[in-house]
């Protein structure tokens, strides 16, 4: 009998037998069969139950409906409610309750002085390389040598509180002007987002969480590279940033006032400085030209000195030499002289590990690089996790409400700039904007905020360090205040300017698309996050900086076949999407090009051939993990380490669709028991089938 009545015409298609579709069909009993009610001897009759007809183009329709990824995904409490269960369980529930905030605070802390270690490694690593990059002045007449120079450094010494103190060192003594600074700063806003943009890839275990966090990590990193984009040809041209700080800084009487509140810094720094103290000086100096700087360690040794000044009996020369002519005598073979002499004496040791240990600043930057990331990531993990275990059910409802709600209309649009002085103000409170974004990437990863709503979020960051700049900047001593001041304002206008440039208009926030598209590219080929990181924060920039040293017709020369080339390809490909018919046919798509070009599965199969040797060791090690820490959970699908194993035999399982023979379907007794709707046959009603 026919396995599709209603579609007896149609060619056969193997992708109507698809398991599952199968249990669906009805069977339609033949009518010349039927117990004649008249009948007196009794014959069992099995009653078959008719469903409704299913066509072909339903099923196609069905299989190819996809959830939006980017749909917060519902947490669902899976345990017991409040309402059953008994004083006991209500009592543990609250402890419970207590001993995961705490978890919470704690990893939260030692995530954050972690953040506050990798910077300090960082700087031992690349901190005078970073220093000797400002060394040469004479070079940052150029706006976009002076660019990459502030992402360079800024990535190397992870922190942009550090190269901004150092461009306000070299303004103050002359070295740098202020037209000169203003790129670096620049810059130095891009260097900074590379902190959460590595702490999204600690969640690349799950494809959807890497998914949202990548992008929520990269919308900060969009944002200032096309504000850089727009903004850097602007002032170049006009100065415009220069003249407005001028004006502000000339028209107020600033004065020296107390010292930037450091609110964080007093609940990390007494563990920090137990793992290292850091001489920030050096770098300064090593930017100044200051031979004798090279040669010392960042590692601070002695924390408490005395320093003297006595007057000393000297020779010199002659007596043109002295310093007074009263204070100036000759014993017949030299001639003496007194001067006030500065000695240096020390007095405490200080207390951290490597103290006593005397490594290079090289080793000891590495050592605490590998402990950092490491203690970064197992502190991440145990955060997702412990929010996935508590933002479950009513109380991830009301958060997700209550974070990524509008305001009722009219006024649905005031909501994003609440969310701009939310950031600005939790900035201010941490005094960093790197920690901030980087607590924010994993809320973002297991889907309490949105990417729409950390979006201004982060900008509010953006403007939170520039005010935590300008206060340090009014802190500052009396031959620094007015350049600090300046270079302070210089970065808060950058900022505003480029909020006006990409939040106001809804079609002009281009960093939510293209995060989003970054974040797709990297949730199906993951590798593709480091050769993003490598590609932007350090080749990129590198290479500009070495043709920017060869000169100007060097750089023009190289840069703009490429800059045209790029913009080329945009405009192509947008023609491609919005209106393809104006194109040749040729040029409607990409497969006109080699698929390397315009492709990466080509350069995927590459990279999982290359890795493809550790893939084994790899996934026995993290069976190894989650049988101990399934022993410690007790719960045997808890382990995130997991997940590399299951999208393996999830991908095994995806190529292969298991497909059910049309001749299935004239199997009564088969058909039957796939619907479950009878038991088995006795055995006369099985000879008979057969």
């Amino acid at each position: 009998m026919a396995p599709w009545p209603e579609l007896g015409d149609a060619q056969p298609n193997p992708n109507k037998y698809l398991e599952g579709a199968a249990s669906q069909q009805p069977i339609t009993p033949d009518k010349s069969k039927e117990t004649n009610k008249t009948d007196n001897t009794e014959v069992p009759v099995t009653k078959i139950e008719l469903l409704p007809t299913y066509s072909t183009a339903a099923l196609l329709e069905e299989s190819t409906e996809v959830d939006d990824p980017w749909n917060l995904p519902t947490l669902q409490d899976s345990g017991i409610k409040w309402s059953e269960r008994d004083t006991k369980g209500k009592i543990l529930c609250v402890f419970q309750g207590i001993g995961r905030l705490i978890l919470l605070l704690g990893f939260l802390y030692f995530f954050v002085c972690s953040l506050d270690i990798l910077s300090s490694a960082f700087q031992l690593v690349g901190g005078k390389m970073a220093g000797q990059f400002f060394s040469n002045s004479s070079i940052m007449s150029n706006p976009l040598l002076g660019l990459v120079i502030g992402v360079l450094v800024t990535v190397f010494v992870q922190s942009s509180s550090t190269s901004t103190s150092i461009v306000v060192s070299m303004v103050a003594s002359s070295l740098l002007t202020v037209r000169a600074a203003i790129p670096i700063i620049m810059g130095a806003n891009i260097g900074t987002s590379i902190t959460n943009t590595i702490v999204a890839l600690m969640q690349v275990g799950d494809r959807s969480e890497f998914r949202r966090a990548f992008a929520g990590a990269t919308v900060h990193d969009f944002f200032n590279w096309l504000s850089v984009l727009v903004l850097l040809p602007v002032e170049a041209a006009t100065h415009y940033l220069e003249v407005v700080t001028q004006l502000i800084v000339e028209s107020f009487h600033f004065k020296n006032g107390e010292d930037a509140p450091d609110l964080l810094k007093v609940i990390t720094m007494p563990f920090t400085k137990l793992i290292v103290q850091l001489d920030k000086q050096i770098i300064n100096q090593i930017a100044m030209n200051d031979e004798t700087a090279k040669n010392k360690s960042l590692v601070k040794i002695w924390c408490k000195t005395f320093t003297n000044v006595t007057q000393m009996n000297i020779t010199v020369p002659s007596t043109a030499n002295c310093t007074s002519p009263s204070l100036c005598w000759t014993d017949g073979i030299q001639t003496w002289t007194m001067k006030n002499v500065t000695y240096k004496e020390n007095i405490a040791k200080c207390q951290h590990i490597f103290v006593n240990f005397y490594l290079p600043d090289l080793a000891v930057g590495i050592i605490l690089l590998i402990i950092s990331l490491l203690v970064l990531c197992g502190c991440l993990i145990m955060i997702v996790k412990i929010l996935g275990s508590v933002l479950k059910g009513q109380v991830a409802t009301v958060i997700k409400k209550t974070i990524n709600t509008d305001f009722p209309f009219p006024f649905a649009w005031l909501t994003g700039y609440l969310a701009i002085l939310v950031g600005a103000g939790m900035t201010f409170i941490v005094q960093s904007s790197s920690v901030f974004t980087s607590a924010l990437t994993p809320l973002i990863g297991i889907g309490v905020i949105t990417i729409e709503r950390a979006y201004p979020l982060t900008l509010g960051s953006n403007i939170g360090t520039t005010t935590t700049a300008i206060l340090a900047a009014l802190a500052s001593p009396g031959n620094t205040l007015r350049s600090s001041i300046q270079i302070a304002l210089c970065h808060f206008f950058f900022n505003i300017s480029g909020i006006l440039l990409w939040y106001p208009i809804p079609f002009t926030r281009l960093p939510i698309r293209m995060a989003k598209g970054l974040g797709n590219i990297s949730a199906k080929y993951r590798w593709f996050a480091i050769f993003y990181l490598i590609i932007f924060f350090f080749l990129i920039p590198l290479t500009v900086f070495g043709l920017s040293l060869a000169g100007w017709p060097v750089l023009v020369g190289v840069g703009v076949p490429v800059v045209f080339i790029i913009i080329l390809v945009l405009c192509l490909r947008l023609l491609q999407s919005r209106c393809p018919r104006v194109l040749p046919k040729k040029l409607q798509n990409w497969n006109f090009l080699p698929l390397c070009m315009h492709s990466l599965k080509p350069w995927d199969a590459v990279i999982s051939k290359f890795t493809g040797c550790f893939q084994m060791p790899c996934c026995c090690c993290c069976r190894v993990c989650c049988r101990v820490c399934c022993l410690l959970c007790g719960c045997p699908k808890c382990c995130r380490c997991s997940k590399c194993c299951q999208d393996l035999e999830e991908g095994q399982e995806a190529q292969g669709v298991p497909v059910k023979a049309p001749e299935t379907f004239d199997d009564i007794t088969i058909s039957r028991e796939a619907q479950g709707k009878v038991h088995a046959p006795d055995s006369k009603t099985e000879c008979t089938a057969l």
